[in-house]
């Protein structure tokens, strides 16, 4: 079904579901530094609609999707200063494309956690700005 004269004007008007900036803070307790990285995530309006009367009506107005990635590209960091034991590699999304999904909760986190600030770090925060040529997609630090 479709949403309406309204909503295609919405969606006419501004962008959906799209692949926005994002600073992801990684620390692990055996590295002396919390590092900052930029990268994209998908962000965005998906049409969605939940009827207050589903057991009269059945699944068919039940519609609930949520904006994530069609097309994405992993990449590792090396956290610097880590101790000789750890493993100083964390690898993270890039989003390259986003679109309106239903929700895969094999690989997606679908559930928003009440009360999850956001992230902080106790250490020092090191940069890392990603390297579009970088052929291996591992991140290095100076």
């Amino acid at each position: 079904q479709s949403p309406g004269i309204l909503g295609l004007l919405v969606k006419m008007a501004m962008p959906m579901c799209i692949p926005t900036a994002y600073t992801l803070y990684i620390e692990k307790p055996e590295c002396d530094y919390c590092v900052a990285v930029n990268t994209t995530i998908c962000m965005g309006f998906c049409f969605s609609r939940d009827s207050n009367i589903k057991e009269l009506v059945g699944p068919r107005f039940l519609i609930q999707r949520s904006c994530t990635y069609e097309e994405v590209e992993y990449r590792t960091a090396v956290l610097p200063a880590c101790a000789p034991h750890a493993d100083p590699h964390f690898t993270y999304p890039v989003a390259g494309r986003c679109h309106c999904s239903t929700c895969n909760t094999r690989s997606d986190e679908c559930v928003h956690k009440a009360g999850h600030a956001a992230a902080k770090c106790s250490k020092p925060v090191r940069h890392l700005y990603a390297d579009p040529a970088a052929s291996d997609h591992t991140q290095l630090f100076e």
